[in-house]
Order: structure tokens, then C-alpha cells, then sequence
């Protein structure tokens, strides 16, 4: 089985390869024939496939012009950015252990930050309300527990500083609340180790939880799960909408021919309440949320289900189902105006909804690219 441990200094030195095709020269990445956005120009990032099968991240206008491309080892998953919009970090998808930190003007060349042995990434982050700090959601595989990194990337080489327990098994998705010290953590509580791939050891006695942090203390100021009828749906992918609330999207892990509510609404205070599409829609889902995002007024919560090709609309007040839409492998959400969505997919493409009854329009496509589970919209300051 390969190895999931990645050599700094190898790796650096395939970032420095340009030559080979393998990393970032050293001249700026924001390289001649890349698209030039204005300062107004919205702006979105996404781990993809490029048409070689190499992996990259790329920051791309909703037409899907591309203005950054950053090489990766490996498969990304998802990209956490400052609050000035100016440097993103990209995580490795579990059970990598790089992450990329990069300017996203493309003019200073990235740095890698690699997990300490025993630890790797599980894809998330999210810089503090100053940008000098990343949490990253990492697995201490040996001792079965989920946890925080925490970096420094105030100075010119990002280097961890310390770590939070994060009270569950496979901590996945990470917010940062609206009052700026709360870590919202995800835990879906499967159990994994890197010397066995992706294999999941402990279905049977599984507990997602979601964790709510103090980032300053490292304490855990409240804790929601489940219902244990449902402890093997895996709480996974998150997003907050304008009240304040968690939504939660989950993976079920139970008999194929159960259909459980995939996603859920909670709060610190709040237990979680459970939604479902109707049963024809839900039977089509495959029991998969891929991403979650609410739209910019913060009154539409949209959910991916790549695995059945569908896009789902919820009030954010209520919790009422809206519609659905078919996008083949659609999974990356990222909120692009007040009331609408861009969204991509396995195939190149990048599309706007701003209406669940009808289907999404076709803005971009790119030839031979497969766009990864997360999209993320820029916001520059």
C-alpha cells in the first residue's frame, strides 16, 4: 500500500520543478496566458483533476477563466481563505498530510505545510479573525482521536504551534462562528488508519457529533449529536446561514435500503432537527451529501448529492424543502450573488441556479478537468 507520508523536503522540491511539471517555478504563479480579473470580479476556488491527472487548485471567475492554478501532489479536498481574501490555505483530502498555503494574486510563490508524524488532514480549515492563526481538522490515527492543528502562518513560514482535542472520532468540517472565538466542529465519528486506506473500522459503534470550541481556552463550550437510531449517519460538511444556525449534512453508513434524513439544523443551545426531501427525491440521493452552502442572504440552504446527481434548495427559516435540480456529479456549492449559487462538477462544467424549478445555467466548461467536492467563493477585502 502507498504511503501517505510526505517528504518536506521532496515535496518542496516538486514544487520547485517546474520544468518537470510537477510543482511551482519559481517565477510568480500568476503565469503568462492566465485571465487577469478586475478588483470587483467575483472569484472561486476549487481542488479539480486536471485533463494530465494531475491535481491542482484553481481560482477561477464563475465563467471558469482561470487566474490561479496551484499544482498539488496529490488530490486536494477543501481551501480555507483570510478574512482580507488575500492567502487560502488547500488541505489535503483525508488521509493526506500536506496542506498549500498561497497568495491569491498569484505573486508569491506557496508554501507546504505538512502534518507531524501520526497525524494527518481530513481536508478543512479556518483562518482566525485576525488571519494569524489556521485550524485544521487532523486525525491522531494511533490514538483513535480527532483533533485541531493549530498554526501560525503570521510570519513568512507557517509552522504548528499547537492542537485542540476535538472531543469525537473524525473530526471533518470546521466553522468559525460569527462571534469570531467559537470553533464549530464536525465530528463524523468513523474511525480510521492511514495503513488501511480509507476503511472504515468502527460502523458499528459509531457517534457523529457536532463540537463547539472555545479557540482561545481550547475548551468545549457545547456538544449536540444524534439520536443513537441514527449514530451511523457520519456528520460531515457544514455551513452557517444568516441567523447564526449549523447546517449539517451527513453520510449514511447504515443498510443501503434505509432512507435517513440527511441533513440537520442545530445550534449551541439547539438539539438537532432533521430534514428530508420528499420520498421520491430522497430515494434518489444515494444517503450522500457532498457539500453544503447557504446563499449570500442567508435564507437558502443548498445541499449536493453528487452520487445521485442532484442539487437540493431548503428554506433556512423553516427547514421546507424547496426543489431540486440535476446536475451530473454536481457537488461543489459556493453562494455567487444574493440569491443564487455556482455550482461545479465532475465533468468541467460550472453553472448558476438562483431558481430550484428550473435547471441551472451553463456558464463555463473545461475540457477533461473533474472540479473536487468544494467550491468557494473569494471574498476580497
Amino acid at each position: 500500500m502507498r504511503s501517505t507520508e510526505i517528504d518536506r523536503r521532496h515535496f518542496m522540491q516538486m514544487l520547485l520543478a517546474g520544468s518537470a511539471g510537477l510543482g511551482f517555478s519559481k517565477t510568480p504563479v500568476l503565469a503568462a496566458g492566465l485571465y487577469e480579473p478586475s478588483p470587483d470580479e467575483p472569484l472561486f476556488a476549487g481542488a479539480r483533476r486536471e485533463a494530465d491527472g494531475t491535481h491542482s487548485i484553481a481560482v477561477v471567475t464563475p465563467e471558469g477563466f482561470e487566474a490561479v492554478n496551484i499544482p498539488l501532489p496529490d488530490r486536494g479536498h477543501d481551501i480555507a481563505f483570510d478574512p482580507a481574501g488575500r492567502r487560502g490555505i488547500a488541505f489535503a483530502r483525508r488521509p493526506g498530510n500536506f496542506a498549500v498555503m498561497f497568495d491569491v494574486a498569484g505573486h508569491i510563490e506557496p508554501h507546504v505545510i505538512t502534518s507531524p508524524k501520526g497525524r494527518h488532514f481530513y481536508g478543512h480549515g479556518v483562518f482566525s479573525p485576525d488571519g494569524h492563526l489556521v485550524y485544521a481538522t487532523e486525525n491522531d490515527y494511533d490514538a483513535g482521536r480527532g483533533l485541531l492543528g493549530v498554526y501560525d502562518v503570521s510570519g513568512e513560514v507557517p509552522a504548528r504551534i499547537g492542537e485542540i482535542e476535538t472531543g469525537g472520532i473524525g473530526p471533518h468540517d470546521l466553522l468559525l462562528s460569527v462571534d469570531g472565538r467559537t470553533l464549530v466542529v464536525a465530528n463524523g465519528g468513523i474511525l480510521t488508519h492511514p495503513e488501511r486506506g480509507r476503511e472504515k473500522l468502527n460502523l458499528d459503534t459509531m457517534v457523529p457529533t457536532v463540537i463547539f470550541i472555545d479557540r482561545e481556552r481550547g475548551d468545549i463550550v457545547a456538544s449536540q449529536r444524534l439520536d443513537g437510531t441514527l449514530h451511523q449517519l457520519s456528520l460531515r460538511h457544514m455551513a452557517m446561514d444568516g441567523a447564526g444556525a449549523i447546517w449539517v449534512g451527513g453520510q449514511y453508513e447504515g443498510p443501503q435500503g434505509d432512507r435517513p434524513p440527511l441533513l440537520a439544523r442545530l445550534t449551541r443551545d439547539g438539539a438537532p432537527k432533521l430534514f428530508s426531501a420528499p420520498d421520491a427525491v430522497q430515494d434518489r440521493l444515494a444517503n450522500y451529501v457532498g457539500s453544503v452552502a447557504v446563499n449570500a442572504t442567508g435564507e437558502v440552504v443548498a445541499t449536493s448529492h453528487p452520487r445521485g446527481s442532484r442539487i437540493l434548495y431548503w428554506s433556512a427559516a423553516d427547514g421546507r424543502y424547496l426543489g431540486a435540480q440535476n446536475v451530473t456529479d454536481g457537488c461543489g456549492i459556493a453562494p455567487l450573488d444574493e440569491a443564487g449559487f455556482l455550482i461545479s462538477d465532475g465533468r468541467g462544467g460550472l453553472s448558476y441556479s438562483d431558481d430550484p424549478a428550473s435547471a441551472p445555467a451553463a456558464l463555463g466548461l473545461s475540457a477533461g478537468i473533474a472540479w473536487d467536492n468544494h467550491l468557494v467563493a473569494i471574498r476580497r477585502g
